[in-house]
């Protein structure tokens, strides 16, 4: 592969310049060389790293964890990245449940409401405002309700 410059090469790997230079000021990322110009100048090895760091980011880990993960892959140690991997595995699946019970919350809410009536009756706003909770006047409301 020849030398690529930074446009190149965000180009190759779906992202904006930006975010090249975003991923070296991180220590994500280095050219492989520079011009006398000062340009910079990638090759293989930096698009693949380049490529490694979108798709670790795409499945939730962050730029540490993604150091840490390309630290780790260079003392091929497998045994830590397959830990690291279960790890975020982990986080995201606690995730997933609260997100789920959030939905399930949301949606007996939405169900009960018959979308009319009197802002007192209405089940979602006596649940966000907790037990016996009083209704804010109108004028206190940040977003006004209605059937749309």
């Amino acid at each position: 592969m020849e030398s690529l410059g930074i446009g190149a090469l965000a180009r190759r790997a779906g992202v904006r310049i930006d975010t090249v230079r975003y991923y070296e000021r991180s220590g994500l990322l280095a050219p492989k060389s520079r011009l006398q110009s000062g340009y910079r100048r990638y090759g293989a090895g930096e698009l693949a790293r380049l490529r490694f760091i979108r798709r670790a980011q795409a499945l939730g880990f962050s730029l540490k964890e993604i150091r840490d993960l390309l630290a780790l892959s260079k003392g091929r140690d497998v045994a830590r990245v397959k830990r690291a991997a279960q790890s975020k595995l982990a986080d995201v699946e606690q995730r997933i449940a609260a997100l789920q019970r959030v939905r399930d919350g949301l949606a007996t809410l939405v169900d009960a409401c018959p979308g009319h009536g009197e802002p007192t009756d209405c089940p979602i706003l006596r649940a966000l405002g907790g037990e016996g909770a009083q209704t804010l006047p109108a004028s206190e409301t940040a977003v006004p309700l209605d059937d749309a």
